[in-house]
C-alpha cells in the first residue's frame, strides 16, 4: 500500500487510479495523516434471471405431506 501526500495525489492522479484499478490501495495523506484511500471498485453483483430453470425442475405433489415415521424417528434419535 502506498501513501502520498495531497500534492502528489493531485499531480500524478492518473497514475495512482492506474495503481488501485490494478489491486494496489493508495494512501492520500496531509501532513502524514491519512485522509483517503484510493482502491479498486468491487465487481458489479450480477443480475437476477427469473425464471432460468421453468420447465426444468418439478415439484412432486406430495412435497408437504407428512414425513413417514421411521423418519421422523431418526430425527429424534430413536
Amino acid at each position: 500500500m502506498e501513501t502520498v501526500n495531497i500534492y502528489e495525489a493531485k499531480t500524478h492522479l492518473s497514475r495512482l487510479v492506474d495503481k488501485a484499478a490494478a489491486g494496489d490501495d493508495v494512501i492520500v495523506s496531509r501532513h502524514g495523516k491519512p485522509l483517503a484511500r484510493i482502491t479498486r471498485l468491487a465487481e458489479p453483483r450480477r443480475s437476477i434471471t427469473f425464471g432460468l430453470l421453468k420447465g426444468k425442475v418439478k415439484v412432486p405433489s406430495d412435497f408437504d405431506a407428512p414425513l413417514p415415521a421411521a423418519v421422523i424417528a431418526s430425527f429424534e434419535g430413536g
